[in-house]
């Protein structure tokens, strides 16, 4: 039996959190967060005047008596906040040790957890295709309740990363496909030789309030294997073969810090949250420690 995703304290602790998102909610769903639609609650909006036909019981009478007037009271009506996470699923998230796709796993379950928990609800949408999954995927869409947690626990369990993938393209799909608004969070390793940046800038277009997280195994971050290497694609199986001393070791992690500083500062021009952690950063530094102080949940 494989180990859970998440500890019982690491639940207990995520249980004090709710996702904040910038922006009203639109969807039309009923929920727990407030948004521009009127109807009934305990949150007073407005007034509007009278016209036949309203409803007597939500008439301002202390207005009445002051103004000689009738005034309906309008009242923000609760509505559920969608939370998508857009997953990779390609085989370049198998690498590393621990791998970039388990890690990627544990945050899209802690995410899921918290929205769970505030009634809102959770969408998983992953990258690219693979039909074999067509059943567990469809499940992990639209998942709405504190009850339903552990079910989509075992789903996301059962996943893993295979294939390959166009970020760009995939990410565009899986947008139009999702529904608009709401939060938005993307895990990936972004490692795509055709760039992020159209993928990212569809998912603008379509209203999202994104949150990006790139994972990235130690061995990305800070190689440790020297000398003639031979170097396989796990996507494309493209092989390279490259000799690998201490001056490619200094170079390879300047250029590897330069992409990763171009990925934040394109995600903060456009007010997309930015992360980045290892695949052995402890969760509790992201999830309890980033994510928080980034106010993406409180």
């Amino acid at each position: 039996m494989s180990a859970p995703l998440l500890s019982p304290d690491l639940l207990r602790r995520l249980e004090q959190f709710q996702l904040l998102s910038r922006r009203r909610s639109k969807s039309s769903a009923r929920g727990e967060r407030r948004s521009r639609a009127r109807g009934q609650s305990v949150e007073f909006a407005d007034h509007r005047n009278y016209v036949p036909g309203d409803d007597f019981r939500y008439l301002d009478w202390n207005l009445f008596g002051r103004l000689e007037r009738l005034f309906l009271k309008l009242y923000e009506e609760e509505r559920e906040l969608p939370v998508t996470l857009f997953l990779d699923a390609s085989e370049s998230m198998a690498f590393g040790t621990p791998a970039k796709f388990t890690f990627a796993l544990r945050v899209a379950a802690a995410i899921g957890y918290v929205a769970l928990c505030g009634f809102d609800r959770v969408n998983v949408r992953l990258f690219p295709e693979n039909p074999a999954e067509g059943a567990l995927r469809n499940a992990l869409r639209s998942v709405r309740g504190r009850a339903s947690a552990r079910g989509y626990f075992e789903r996301l369990g059962q996943l893993a990363a295979q294939g390959s993938a166009d970020f760009n393209a995939c990410l565009r799909r899986e947008a139009m496909q999702a529904q608009p608004g709401g939060l938005a969070i993307v895990l990936s390793d972004f490692l795509d030789p055709a760039g992020y940046e159209d993928g990212l800038k569809a998912l603008l277009g379509r209203g999202f309030q994104i949150s990006a997280v790139q994972i990235l195994a130690p061995e990305e971050v800070a190689p440790s294997t020297y000398g003639d290497l031979q170097l396989l694609d796990a996507e494309t199986g493209a092989v390279q073969e490259v000799t690998f001393g201490k001056f490619r070791l200094a170079a390879y992690q300047k250029c590897a810090g330069q992409y990763c500083q171009r990925l934040r500062e394109f995600c903060q021009a456009r007010g997309i949250r930015f992360f980045s952690a290892s695949s052995d950063t402890p969760l509790e530094e992201l999830l309890l420690k980033q994510l928080r102080q980034a106010e993406v949940w409180g």
